[in-house]
């Protein structure tokens, strides 16, 4: 063991290096308190590890002061470099040598630079040549040399280089970004050369460098003095001297002395860096570029490289974005190359397309913070010729405008999908497949699509549960075990180059059948959210499907990787989805799985996670990076031997070592690297340290099973490990518990159980290590053992709209305050059916789901729920019910727009409606109209602003003799359809001809091989006379013009023909002409062409008479489509408000039913279907189908007078009965309830009246299983008749409710009881009188009295003669608010009646109070008072509810000091103080009882308002005069009694406006002041009365006398003065009178 220059022990290691391919041993010794490191061929670096990426500190140092020197130094060296011992002559060639080899070197340094792809190497040159310059100072040291004699000169300022601007490769902007405040300590260590061991010519120039510095040293050790080597230096220092004034300073004395001053900057850099490597948060830095990546435009599909280099400690982590997404590298391995070798970072963009085009982002980051560095790439295409060749020269100089293969190009590719998989439905553990064909155009021979699959967006990998498969012309997705986490949206999508095109479909996954019938379905998605070595918290996601009963928890199951062997977790079932599991082996992985549990039992596992392994993060990173093999040349690493050599010497180090004498560690490194090494961990620390507190304890998360805590490590805890003890205390003590005694926790987490369920606890935690245990941490805040997060309230305001006639589109709100919402199920259930299944078995996220797998033609309604960690919601309320079926479209556009009438300045259009309507019926039309100048049409204008609903319309306001073209548009209530074809030019001019115009809308229906249906609409012009029928004509579609042929001879009065006589398989067309008594109109445009054939599958209206004798027609309908519609209609008018036909659809099938078939209903009857190609059928009922019928249903029906009812009886009994006609004596009646016979018995009781036709059967009380259907069924003869009742739901428990109260209210009125409850009514005096009613009493009945459960004491005695029972309460206000009952009993039984006061209740009861106080009010009067005017009512009492507001002139008043408003007792006030002439008018006083206002007015004007003023005037004069008058305020006796001789002295106030007059009196006389009696007045308010001595003839009567203009006042007194003689005889003789006098 050896010292260096620093103070404190220092430990040295031997340490053989081994190199694979050399096949060297390199014996060192390493110096571990100055960390060196290796760089990658062996060699010692002189560089601390946390400064092996400072480029822009190591580059200067080694490049701009070392490897100048040294390459000089070659220079000279093969010029004439004498070396001799000891001396310090060096020969040198002239200065201008000197510039010209400066300035050679000078060009080949830059000339160097000019390529960027060789910095590295050039960096990894430099780095060499200082390593060997250093190592040729360090030899000197092996050898015994002082740290003096090493000392070189370095120093800048004495270079004998010519100023120059330096070399560089960073711009301007860059230069400006560089930190020009921040320089990173030196800290390297001094390493060992060994010679021999290379024989390069840089090796040999080191040597010699080294011998150079050694000199010194050498000569002292051969026996030279002190004052020898005085001598010596004092020669140098002459010969320095002389060579600088003779060659002013040689190259060789400069590189000398700049080599020493460095020396010994880098000595004094080292020991400062030394005591700061002592405490390593001192050099933690942020992050911060170098060099920033630079903007790029290139070609496409060229290359383009983004280099940046950024230095801080810790090593920074650099990632890459592109547009503020991180770059996955292993999605897209052919598209980016990222890189990271010598500090210089690299992102390699291949053959750029214009996707490419983005902004790029560098982000480093590490502990101490994170910093980013932007750069843009634009890629350009060429929009010149193409070039063939470019597409096989391997580079591609001119970026392509169309989509590129590796075999050639095409202009634009059309992708297509045939045979596509369809919504798919599978159940767990099933195998699915899911595919289609992939069709390309054009097809390019040897070159295949990019076929991706994703679900919910998101990529599909290929893994042990889903394989994909491309055959060349069809991908295919196969499943081999379905979960229900695979569930989803799957997309597939075909990339040709740039071009790509994307399906979708659903694909739904059951649960599996439960082995136990109940038991709850499978979780899913089972995930790792955190793991460290002492746990690994579990998540997963509740199942839709509870089996029946609610989820009482769950169980989570363990597996070690490697073994088949599953382990239970937990003993008790935990709620909430998330789990922390314990009692884990360090550094071994495993699998988990989850199952719930209801009451039924335990349901299916889920599907296993994925391998989790209990490291905490830091070590898997670790371990990750830490590789045995080189992955790219598999070659054996060098191998580090460190061999302790001596014992330590400072006892503080003994146990932090470990290693012992002569043991050797091996460490292996990659040479790649080796140059990013971290510091070798043979640090070494003092012994002794005990751990400081944790910091930053608290609670992540509190559930009902559990309680997670994390911390930060301690600052001080040294180099050793440390482990962890929790403790706990319940809130409100300080009995601090171990949770962890027995096993230390190695992470800084936690997870607490066996805590009790909403008990305070608080937590803090202690570290320890070999040397003690540390004090704890601080406590954290109380926590409360519950679940923080909330179970999320159920989603609101549940919408169905139609897609598809198998699906419907459900939307819902998001509930309110929801927390980390997981996703939501929705369930469906046909209406009635009360049974409800999962739409969904993997929670959707958003608001918005297609439920599919309904079925067409049902009514459905939906309910959802809302999922998170702490469970499932409840549900939603119901949606509104919705049929399945497709969902509208709006229509297609009309056709064949034709003029039907035109007049000067309008026209009428015509047209046919759509071909599609879009499943809705169609609401109206918009016609567009514009002008043909010239035939150049002009812009569109529109015709109508309000839809029109005929397929004609008139538009108004044209210019006369104007061509103009049409386009109409139709609109349901899916929106407004496209518009039509631009109609023919139609000339708007007045139509002057007197016939009718042309009938339109002409269609056809009811096609067969020999008839069909023709209808049309009247003309928009009759003419000049009412229209009076139509003649319809024929002639085949392929004949001439002239072959028309009419059909009818006489004309028709309606607006239809059935057409007759047709020739099977020919076309046919139509024209209708209208006739009135001017003659025969123009024709119609035609209609058809239309084939006489009867379509397969055609079916006809059949009609039925059922047993019951209805009469109905039917008709079917196979050709469909999913928004056809069934009209019918009489006379070919629909009939949809007819009362006498009830029409029912249901699927393909319709049915009208006559209600009463009579002579009136005689016609045509047909049903068209819409949206198909004519579908139609109609039948006939003329008076022979018509008796027919009748008589058929005759045969069939059995007459019954009134349909089975039900009534409720007296004592409760349910009476069911039914009348028909007289039976007779062979009729039979059977009695059915829900498809099953009864019989009388103790239950039923029937009884059948043959005469009357009654039909009966009774029930004495209804229960739960009499709920269904109720049929009588009567068969007399052939005829037969049956009757039905209903009685499920709420019709059935509403009457099973009213037959419980007949029985129940019988039952009460056997004895007392109430024939009237109890109810109020407010009496004239504004009372509340409670009363009621009551029957069957007698005199031992009592009635009782109470008022919120307690008796209320009545004085009088209740007279129950005339059955009523009153309870007064007067000035009834809030607190006479209540529950009142009243009670009757006596020996028979007791009844009750109850009347709620409260809430609403109560306030209708004071409104109605308020109301009547309201009109007790008096009229308003006017009161003149001293202060104003008072304008006041009387009502009989007053309370708060009373609302009452004033108003004058109509304005209501606005209270201030002058205006008041008040009550006083029953009297409500108006005060105007001071009143003005303003004041003048009508008053209002409004009393508002809480519904309705009550008013009362005066006026206060004119003469009542003189009067009342006036009053007011002379009251305020009496009241000022009152005020202000003179008066005594006090001070006097009433009596005086003083001895004689004694001075008398009285003080007085006196007080008026004014000042009064003072003036005294003695018996009624005028007393006037003398010395004897003074009498004074000061200040105007204080009289003096003042008898300096007083003598017997003072006695008296006296009085103050004040007097102002307002009034006088007299106060009197008595002085009686008495002679103690003749006192103390008096009071001999009368001591009580005496005393009394006594003063």
């Amino acid at each position: 063991m050896r010292r260096g220059p620093s103070s404190g022990p220092t430990w040295v290691f031997h340490c053989l290096i081994q190199h694979p391919q050399s096949h060297r041993n390199i014996s060192t010794t390493i110096n571990p308190l100055q960390t060196a490191c290796l760089d990658p061929w062996g060699h010692m670096m002189s560089l601390p590890f946390y400064q092996k990426l400072h480029q822009h500190y190591d580059r200067s140092y080694r490049n701009r002061d070392l490897s100048t020197t040294m390459s000089q130094y070659q220079q000279e060296k093969k010029s004439s470099a004498i070396y001799t011992h000891g001396s310090t002559a060096y020969s040198s060639r002239s200065s201008a040598a000197h510039r010209q080899e400066s300035a050679a070197v000078s060009q080949a340094s830059a000339a160097s630079y000019q390529h960027q792809a060789s910095r590295a190497s050039e960096f990894a040159l430099s780095s060499a040549v200082s390593h060997k310059a250093a190592s040729a100072y360090d030899y000197g040291y092996s050898h015994g040399l002082t740290d003096s004699s090493l000392m070189l000169d370095y120093s800048s300022k004495l270079s004998p280089q010519t100023k120059r601007a330096k070399k560089s490769l960073l711009s301007g902007e860059e230069k400006e970004n560089l930190p020009s405040d921040y320089m990173v300590p030196i800290f390297s260590g001094r390493q060992v050369h060994v010679s021999g061991i290379t024989d390069t010519e840089e090796q040999r120039i080191k040597e010699a460098a080294a011998y150079i510095a050694q000199r010194n040293l050498l000569a002292s050790e051969e026996g030279v003095t002190a004052s020898k080597q005085s001598s010596v230096s004092k020669q140098s220092v002459s010969t320095l001297h002389q060579e600088e004034a003779f060659e002013k300073k040689s190259r060789k004395v400069a590189i000398r002395e700049k080599a020493e001053q460095l020396s010994l900057k880098k000595t004094l850099e080292e020991t400062e860096a030394f005591h700061k490597k002592l405490n390593e948060d001192n050099l933690l830095h942020a992050p911060e570029f170098i060099i920033k990546p630079r903007s790029h435009t290139v070609w496409e599909k060229e290359n383009v490289k983004l280099h940046c280099s950024v230095a801080g400690w810790p090593a920074p982590r650099l990632t890459w974005y592109k547009n503020q997404v991180p770059i996955n590298v292993q999605a897209h391995p052919e598209k980016y190359v990222i890189e990271s070798r010598y500090g210089v970072h690299t992102l390699e963009i291949n053959a750029c397309d214009f996707e490419d085009t983005a902004q790029y982002r560098a982000s480093a980051m590490n502990a101490k913070g994170e910093v980013s560095a932007y750069a843009s790439v634009v890629v350009k295409r060429y929009k010149g010729e193409l070039d063939d060749t470019r597409f096989h020269s391997g580079a591609s100089t001119y970026p392509l405008s169309f989509a590129v293969t590796p075999y050639g190009y095409a202009s634009r590719f059309e992708i297509h999908f045939d045979d596509k998989f369809e919504v798919s439905f599978g159940r767990e553990g099933e195998t699915m497949s899911l595919g289609c064909r992939v069709v390309i155009t054009p097809e390019i021979k040897h070159f295949q699509p990019e076929i991706q699959w994703y679900r919910n967006g998101a990529p599909v990998s290929p893994s042990k549960w889903v394989q994909t498969h491309w055959s060349g012309d069809r991908a295919t997705l196969t499943f081999s075990h379905l979960n229900k986490e695979d569930e989803g949206l799957y997309t597939i999508r075909a990339r040709m180059g740039e071009y790509y095109e994307q399906y979708s479909a659903y694909v739904f996954v059951r649960d599996a059948d439960a082995e136990i019938e109940g038991a709850p379905a499978s979780p899913l998605d089972v995930v790792c959210l955190d793991a460290n070595k002492d746990y690994i918290i579990i998540t997963w996601k509740q199942p839709a499907v509870d089996g029946g009963s609610p989820i009482l928890g769950y169980f989570i199951d363990k597996c070690e990787v490697g073994t088949d062997t599953w382990s239970q977790c937990n003993d008790i079932p935990v709620k909430f989805a998330r789990f922390p599991v314990t009692g884990l082996i360090e550094g071994r992985s495993y699998i988990f799985r989850v199952r719930a549990v209801n009451k039924v039992g335990i349901g299916l596992p889920s599907r296993v996670s994925e391998p989790v392994a209990a490291l905490d993060p830091a070590e898997k990173a670790r371990l990750k990076n830490c590789e045995l093999f080189d992955a790219q040349s598999y070659a054996p690493r060098p191998q580090i031997l460190c061999t302790r050599l001596a014992a330590p010497q400072h006892p503080g180090l003994d146990r932090s070592l470990s290693l012992r004498k002569n043991q050797q560690v091996k460490a292996t490194f990659s040479p790649d690297s080796i140059a990013n090494v971290r510091p070798c961990g043979l640090a070494i620390v003092e012994e002794g340290v005990v751990p400081g507190p944790p910091t930053d304890l608290s609670v992540i998360e509190a559930t009902q099973s559990y309680v997670v805590l994390s911390w930060k490590p301690p600052r001080q805890r040294g180099h050793e490990g440390i482990l962890y003890f929790i403790e706990k205390c319940e809130a409100g003590t300080e009995n601090w518990q171990r949770v962890n005694t027995e096993l230390p926790v190695k992470s800084p987490r936690f997870a607490l159980f066996d805590l009790a369920e909403g008990k305070s606890y608080r937590f803090r935690v202690r570290c320890s290590n070999s040397a003690g245990v540390g004090e704890p941490s601080e406590a954290t805040e109380v926590t409360v053992v519950g679940d923080k997060l909330d179970i999320p309230k159920p989603p609101s305001n549940i919408i169905p709209s139609r897609n598809t006639d198998t699906s419907v589109v459900v939307t819902w709100e998001e509930p309110k305050d929801a927390k980390e919402l997981v996703g939501y199920y929705i369930e469906s259930s046909i209406v009635g059916s009360g049974k409800w299944e999962p739409c969904n078995n993997n929670p959707v996220k958003g608001t918005r789901f297609t439920c599919h797998g309904l079925k067409t033609g049902q009514s459905y309604i939906f309910r959802v729920r809302a999922v998170n960690a702490a469970g499932l919601s409840e549900y939603s309320q119901d949606s509104e019910a919705i049929e399945v079926k497709a969902a509208i479209a709006p229509p297609s556009p009309p056709c064949d727009i034709t003029c039907l009438e035109s007049f000067r300045d309008s026209m009428v259009l015509g047209w046919k409606q759509p071909d599609k309507t879009g499943g809705a019926e169609i609401t109206g039309y918009y016609v567009n109209y514009r002008e043909v100048i010239d035939g150049v049409p002009g812009r569109w204008r529109e015709a109508n602003i309000k839809a029109v609903s005929d397929e004609a319309y008139k538009i108004s306001n044209l210019k006369e003799n104007m061509v103009y073209q049409f386009q109409v548009a139709a609109m349901n209530i899916a929106g407004l359809g496209a518009p039509s074809a631009v109609s023919a030019s139609f000339k708007c001019e007045e139509w002057t001809i007197a016939v009718p115009g042309p009938p339109h809308s002409l269609k056809y229906s009811e096609v067969r091989k020999t008839s069909l249906v023709l209808q049309w609409k009247p003309p928009i012009h009759s003419g000049r006379t009412p229209v009076t029928g139509y003649f319809v004509d024929i002639k085949e579609a392929s004949a001439r013009e002239d072959r028309w042929r009419g059909l009818n001879e006489a004309a028709l009065k309606h607006t239809y023909l059935k057409v007759q006589g047709l020739k099977e398989g020919e076309s046919y067309v139509f024209r209708v002409r209208a006739v009135n008594q001017a003659g025969v109109g123009k024709p119609s445009d035609l209609a058809g062409p239309v084939v006489a054939e009867t379509r397969p599958g055609t079916k006809e209206v059949v009609v039925s008479v059922d047993d019951d004798g209805i009469i109905s027609l039917n008709f079917e309908c196979d050709q469909m489509a999913p928004s056809s519609e069934f009209i019918w209609s009489k006379d070919y008018v629909p009939t949809e408000d007819s009362p006498r036909l009830e029409v029912e659809s249901k699927g393909n099938k319709t049915k009208m039913t006559f209600k009463d078939l009579g002579t009136e209903d005689l016609g045509i009857y047909s049903c068209d279907v819409t949206d198909t190609d004519g579908i139609a059928s109609s039948y006939l009922i003329d008076e022979e189908e018509l008796k027919r019928l009748l008589a058929l249903s005759q045969e069939h029906k059995f007459p019954i007078k009134s349909e089975l009812a039900v009534e409720i009886l007296e004592k409760g009994q349910v009476r069911f009965w039914m009348q028909a006609e007289k039976l007779s004596p062979n009729a039979k009646v059977n009695f059915i309830f829900n498809e099953k016979e009864i019989f009388e018995g103790p239950k039923y009781k029937m009884h059948i009246d043959r005469n009357t036709g009654i039909i009966e059967m009774f029930m004495e009380k209804l229960q739960d299983e009499d709920e269904g259907t109720y049929t009588f069924q009567v068969q007399d003869g052939r005829a037969t008749g049956h009757s039905t009742l209903v009685l499920i739901g709420d019709v059935y428990k509403k009457l099973q409710k009213e037959a419980e109260f007949q029985r129940q209210e019988w039952i009460r009125k056997q004895g007392p009881h109430f024939a009237e409850y109890l109810s109020w009514e407010v009496t004239g005096e504004c009372n509340v009188l409670l009363k009621c009613k009551v029957a069957n009493i007698k005199k031992e009945t009592s009635i009782i009295w109470y008022k919120d459960d307690r008796e209320i004491s009545v004085d009088e005695k209740h007279d129950f003669k005339d059955g009523i029972c009153t309870l007064l309460i007067t000035e009834f206000s809030k607190k006479d608010a209540g529950i009142y009952e009243v009670v009757l009993k006596d020996d028979r039984g007791k009844d009750k009646s109850r009347l709620k006061l409260v809430d609403e209740a109560f306030k209708e009861l004071m409104t109605e109070v308020c109301r009547t106080i309201a009109l007790s009010a008096t009229d308003l009067k006017i009161q003149s008072t001293a202060e104003g005017i008072r304008l006041y009512s009387f009502v009989t009492y007053y309370v708060d509810d009373l609302k009452v507001n004033w108003s004058h002139n109509g304005t209501p008043i606005k209270y201030s000091d002058r205006i008041k408003s008040g009550v006083t007792g029953e009297q409500i006030w108006l005060q105007i103080n001071e009143p003005t002439p303003n004041d003048k008018g009508k008053y209002v006083m409004e009393l508002f009882d809480g519904k309705t206002g009550h008013q009362k007015m005066v006026d206060l004007s004119g003469q009542a308002y003189d009067e009342a003023f006036a009053e007011f005037q002379r009251l305020k004069q009496a009241a000022i005069a009152e005020k202000n008058r003179a008066r005594v305020v006090g001070g006097l006796p009433d009596v005086v009694t003083i001895q004689e001789g004694k001075a008398l002295n009285l003080t007085c106030i006196v007080w008026g406006d004014p000042t009064p007059e003072v003036s005294w009196l003695k018996n009624e006389k005028l007393l006037a002041s003398d010395e004897h009696c003074n009498l004074r007045f000061e200040a105007g308010k204080t009289a003096y009365f003042t008898i300096s001595g007083v003598r017997t003839s003072d006695s008296g009567k006296y009085g103050l006398v004040v007097k102002n203009k307002y009034g006088s006042e007299i106060s009197d007194f008595t002085v009686s003065v008495f002679i103690p003689e003749e006192e103390a005889r008096s009071v001999a003789e009368e001591p009580q009178k005496g005393n009394k006098k006594a003063k």
